[in-house]
């Protein structure tokens, strides 16, 4: 797991923060800093508690156990209007019998501010969202992302210290889910107020987010920037969950200097000493299927390190900038290699014997206690 971020006075800080339905931890004493200013995500699965941990923020559920603390004040048991935190959901929740105008100057108007201040800022936050021209327009007369946009408008014009978003983007299509994505971004770089995005979507979270945490089971397995924990993830869940991940099983015969060599079947490879997460007994050894290379089997040149010998292609997918090989190994275990299409580049198809190589930093190492399929069984969601 991520070093734990040091608070700071203006972060929004969870501490040991529980809840529980009867017997069941929807959320089991979760510990997090979420620094003032950025654009955090919490990633998982349905049912991984990170809905539930959005709503303890926003005051809808009553936690078991555990604090809730913004800018150093506790919170944990303020109403919901009483916290200067506003949530943006999948449904949008506009009301469709006001023009985009009075959707979003609904806050400011509730709060007494008047009538002229009030068009200022409506004015403003429009612009902000690109919505200007929209403005006496009705919900129903908008599309999906431009809805969404209003919602946005209409939370932040409360000026809130930190906005929570509920899968903003589920109900979007995929071309309008990957604007969105750019768009959100931009509007919190512009805004400089703290995000917190709740998503079930991987793209979606390495897209936007400063900081991920990856939840499972109501626990953080992992938190860290998006890159960190693609390039190296410390547990399987996290490998897996967070795109593909090869495993192998594997035997730890040594560390010399700053590299562990690990014995598999047909073969030794080796891993930085940094990038394994155990470094004795039994490991999964993981590499990324866009990091392994394939060559014809017994071809000597094009050698990356490490390398598994004597492979068979079985099947062939091809995918547009890339394409997807699985590979079956000797001993049975079948792996993916991801390989991009360049015109020079010859295709193999299935059947062809090969020989799979991929430079030794690209290795990560982990607990053979572990499930290998651990975070697998939610690649649909």
């Amino acid at each position: 797991m991520a070093e734990p971020v040091t608070a700071g006075s203006e972060d929004l800080v969870l501490a040991g923060l529980t809840k529980k339905y009867g017997d069941f931890a929807a959320v089991d004493a979760l510990d997090l800093t979420v620094p003032s200013g950025s654009f955090f995500a919490l990633l998982g699965p349905s049912g991984c508690g990170k809905t539930t941990t959005l709503r303890m923020v926003a005051g809808l559920e009553v936690p078991t156990a555990g604090t809730v603390t913004l800018a150093g004040e506790d919170i944990t048991r303020l109403k919901p209007y009483r916290r200067p935190v506003n949530t943006v959901f999948q449904s949008y929740a506009l009301f469709p019998h006001l023009t985009i105008r009075d959707n979003v100057a609904f806050g400011p108007r509730r709060k007494g501010v008047s009538k002229r201040e009030a068009a200022a800022e409506v004015n403003r936050m429009l612009d902000l969202v690109e919505l200007g021209e929209y403005a006496g327009r009705k919900p129903a007369q908008l599309s999906g992302g431009q809805q969404q946009r209003v919602a946005l408008a209409r939370a932040l014009i409360n000026h809130p210290q930190v906005l929570l978003l509920d899968e903003p983007l589920g109900a979007l299509d995929l071309k309008l889910r990957r604007q969105m994505q750019l768009e959100l971004k931009r509007i919190q770089i512009d805004v400089g107020l703290t995000f917190i995005h709740v998503t079930h979507d991987q793209e979606e979270a390495m897209t936007m987010a400063d900081t991920v945490a990856v939840m499972n089971q109501g626990r953080i397995e992992q938190m860290g920037a998006p890159e960190e924990l693609y390039d190296l993830p410390r547990t399987t869940f996290v490998a897996n969950f967070l795109g593909r991940s090869n495993l192998v099983a594997g035997s730890v015969t040594g560390t010399a200097g700053e590299e562990v060599s690990v014995q598999l079947d047909g073969g030794t490879v080796t891993a930085p000493v940094e990038r394994a997460a155990t470094a004795e007994g039994k490991v999964w050894v993981g590499v990324r299927p866009e990091k392994v290379h394939l060559k014809p089997a017994g071809d000597p040149a094009g050698g990356r390190g490490n390398e598994l010998r004597d492979a068979v292609v079985s099947d062939v997918s091809f995918a547009g900038v890339s394409t997807e090989y699985v590979v079956r190994l000797p001993s049975g275990q079948e792996l993916m290699v991801f390989e991009q299409n360049h015109t020079s580049q010859r295709r193999l198809h299935s059947g062809d014997r090969v020989d799979l190589t991929w430079a030794p930093e690209h290795t990560f190492l982990l607990d053979a206690a572990q499930d290998a399929s651990a975070g697998t069984q939610f690649d649909d969601e």
